[in-house]
């Protein structure tokens, strides 16, 4: 299941370009100014620079002092404005970079890159790294290598206090659920059609919507019981919402990380494997810290963080 169900085509317009070409390379985002390296604070947790995970780092990097980072905003909770008409960025992936730079002893440099342009940037030398809640697959591990960060879906959201009392996809049959048109989280929702006849019950009544935001009214107003998007988007927006008061996030420990949950990487440039190493030990030591969940959990989406930091998940 893909995090961005919108965009996933086109990045792998992009990834396919980018084995044959560079020259489709944007001119933009490179060039930001890097935030101070040194301790930071990051979800209440103060991060000091590791020395021996410092000396992992390529040569390059160590004498740049920074990692150019791309990222594709917004897209909450992974990468935000902190409010319109801001350029200063916040989000999951924003944290997650400056946890990741102050552990490593340089600074994550964040700068503004459409989505699918985000490869072929880091291709063309512009990036080295790409934090944008990019789905891992196998047709992008041949232009880039993943460290592995977490595992989404699709998510349920239901009214605060869950009323109608839905725990899983089966609890959905025979009711009205809202979605947006065109997206996976619809096409999750045809398959289950399948399950719910089979289990004898009726199918389930399918509301689409042109965007999520309208997909969310209808929930309020109480047309549908549920509004099924990607499990990320429901928790920020139960958490968010009216300052947390209006919708909850479903949670299945069927499906921690969502239905039809996959993993979703850090991009690292594939001419740079000490950087790839590096990043992978530093976040597992941000696991086993017990920090990763720790910024997760300020987005409303605990749940899809890893255990393991891993290179390279997918499998498909």
């Amino acid at each position: 299941m893909n995090t961005r169900p919108s965009r996933h085509m086109a990045m792998a317009a992009a990834v396919a370009a980018a084995l044959v070409s560079l020259s489709a390379c944007g001119d933009s985002g490179g060039d930001a100014a890097p935030t101070p390296a040194g301790p930071v604070i990051v979800a209440g947790v103060r991060i000091d620079k590791d020395q021996a995970l410092h000396g992992l780092l390529p040569e390059k990097i160590k004498k740049a002092g920074r990692v150019r980072v791309a990222t594709d905003v917004p897209y909450a909770p992974f990468e935000m404005f902190e409010k319109e008409g801001s350029s200063r960025l916040t989000g999951l992936d924003y944290d997650l970079g400056q946890a990741l730079g102050a552990k490593l002893g340089v600074s994550f440099a964040f700068a503004p890159q459409k989505f699918d342009g985000i490869i072929p940037a880091i291709q063309a030398g512009k990036f080295e790294v790409a934090m944008s809640a990019i789905t891992d697959n196998k047709e992008r591990q041949k232009v880039v290598d993943f460290v592995d960060y977490s595992r989404s879906g699709s998510g349920v959201l239901v009214m605060d206090g869950n009323p109608a009392k839905i725990t899983t996809l089966d609890d959905l049959c025979g009711r009205k659920v809202a979605v947006q048109a065109a997206t996976n989280q619809l096409d999750l929702l045809k398959d289950h059609q399948a399950a719910c006849e089979k289990a004898g019950r009726e199918r389930l009544d399918i509301q689409t919507f042109p965007k999520d935001s309208d997909a969310q009214l209808a929930l309020r107003a109480g047309k549908v019981v549920a509004q099924v998007l990607t499990k990320p988007a429901a928790g920020w927006v139960a958490k968010t919402a009216d300052s947390g008061n209006t919708f909850d996030l479903v949670e299945d420990p069927a499906a921690p990380g969502g239905y039809g949950a996959s993993p979703n990487g850090i991009a690292v440039d594939k001419k740079l494997p000490e950087l790839t190493d590096a990043i992978q030990k530093a976040l597992q030591a941000l696991i086993d810290e017990g920090t990763l969940a720790l910024v997760y959990d300020q987005y409303g989406v605990a749940s899809i963080a890893v255990e393991k930091a891993t290179k390279n998940a997918a499998v498909d």
